[in-house]
């Protein structure tokens, strides 16, 4: 074999072979530490993340020494803790006709001293057909329950930001990690979990109004102003329920996996919706539409979905373009290396990152940046998934509205812009360059509680 043969092929294939394997070590290095996910070995849990991710961090109480049968736990907590006492016996696990009931040590342990927090494992245990449903939602990546708590813990500012900050976040990402988000403990009613309450506590705010959408359609003022008086033990099939929930659309026939029926990031990115993919989808949407309306209706909807996106991404792109033109002619102030830099930042890396519009693991640049920036982020987060929320839910008043929002940003945007380009060509006629802010924002109380370390 040549020499030339051997250094245009062996060598790189010789490093690709060596380099795969050391990534995926330094991958299990990182992950390996006191917290979780890749920034672990730099975070370590404080108490209340036992209760969201309860597999890694819950640790039981050692006061209470024993091992006790369920008749023992439940005559010591009747006093404790009557109100999950009272739950329980109220659920179907107290209350089976097939075996005994299902009761303290089966989903806890018994050994007082090394008990356990149920975790999806616990519950898949018995309710396999649901656990492999949830767990199959990751095939298709995230945003998803199943890997959301995993998205959490692998983002730089996860381990970047005060726990205190960060904890808002978990308590919905914790989704994953645990059933009784959905299903609330110790009663576990399937009936809970079918009315939208059950998703809206975290299917709410700005990012991701599903509720206000929901509730601003017809379906949702039907249930709201008649579901009380409904009866949610019914199965979530055709004619038990005179309008949806978001269960009865999102996880069709109660299966445990909302990803098979939705335009997977439809609302995040310019997705192409006729693909051949996406058409199985889309089929799965009417059908689940059809349901109760006309197949003509339901496409239509459908198609004004697909509009109301195309003209979206128009604005957004248009505004993308303006920050990444003044980014590119260095007009942007505070630059990358001009930001406060949080622990996880390198501030004297010879090449530093920053972005605009969305990325994988994160939603545009809304921490530490410029205000027009924010104003971006504000546009796209906010009002770009605002209306797309709508558009999805029916509630055409939300599409008008998130668009307006949208237009009045970009307007802004665009005006911002132009002044920023007066200014710096004003700066370069009178200086010779642009003003250099110096270390404007690289000092304050904030950035110094946050480089204390988290």
């Amino acid at each position: 074999m040549s020499g030339g043969r051997v250094r245009t092929v062996w060598v790189p294939v010789t490093l690709v072979l060596v380099a795969i394997p050391l990534g995926f070590l330094y991958v299990h290095w990182s992950k390996s530490g006191p917290g979780a996910g890749l920034y672990s070995r730099v975070w370590s849990p404080d108490p209340v993340q036992g209760w969201w991710d309860p597999k890694r961090f819950f640790t039981p109480v050692q006061s209470v020494q024993g091992v006790f049968a369920a008749g023992q736990c439940i005559q010591c907590h009747e006093a404790i803790t009557p109100g999950i006492v009272a739950d329980w016996r109220a659920s179907r696990h107290a209350n089976l006709k097939e075996r005994e009931p299902v009761a303290c040590p089966d989903c806890h342990g018994a050994d007082h001293q090394r008990l356990h927090l149920p975790t999806p494992e616990v519950c898949g245990a018995c309710h396999a057909k649901q656990h492999g449903d949830f767990q199959d939602e990751a095939r298709y990546g995230f945003p998803s329950h199943v890997l959301a708590m995993e998205r959490a813990v692998d983002a730089k500012h996860f381990a970047d930001k005060p726990k205190a900050e960060v904890q808002a976040c978990v308590q919905c990402h914790s989704v994953a990690t645990k059933c009784d988000s959905c299903h609330t403990r110790h009663r576990f009613d399937p009936a809970e979990a079918r009315r939208p309450e059950a998703c809206i506590t975290c299917h709410s705010g700005p990012p991701h109004p599903d509720d206000d959408t929901y509730f601003a359609s017809a379906h949702g003022r039907l249930v709201r102003e008649e579901g009380d008086s409904w009866d949610w033990s019914k199965p979530l099939a055709k004619g038990n329920y005179k309008a949806p929930s978001c269960a009865y659309c999102h996880m069709d026939g109660g299966r445990h996996q909302v990803a098979d029926k939705s335009l997977w990031k439809f609302g995040l990115l310019e997705v192409n919706p006729n693909t051949s993919g996406n058409r199985v989808l889309r089929e799965r949407w009417v059908g689940v539409c059809m349901d109760c309306h006309e197949e003509g209706q339901s496409r239509d909807w459908l198609a004004g979905l697909d509009r109301e996106r195309k003209v979206a991404w128009g604005k957004l792109y248009a505004a993308e373009d303006l920050l990444k033109g003044l980014r590119a002619d260095d007009l942007f102030h505070p630059g990358p290396d001009e930001r406060p830099p949080y622990p996880m930042d390198a501030p004297d890396a010879l090449w530093q990152r920053a972005r605009i519009g969305y990325y994988d693991g994160q939603a545009s640049a809304f921490y530490n940046v410029s205000a027009l920036e924010r104003d971006y982020f504000e546009m796209w987060y906010f009002d770009n998934l605002g209306s797309y929320k709508a558009a999805a839910h029916n509630d055409a008043e939300g599409v008008t509205r998130g668009h307006a929002a949208m237009d009045k940003a970009l307007t802004n945007i665009r005006f911002q812009a132009g002044a920023l380009r007066a200014l710096g060509t004003a700066e370069q006629a009178r200086d010779g360059r642009r003003s250099d802010p110096g270390d404007l924002w690289l000092a304050g109380p904030y950035t110094e509680a946050n480089s204390a370390g988290n």
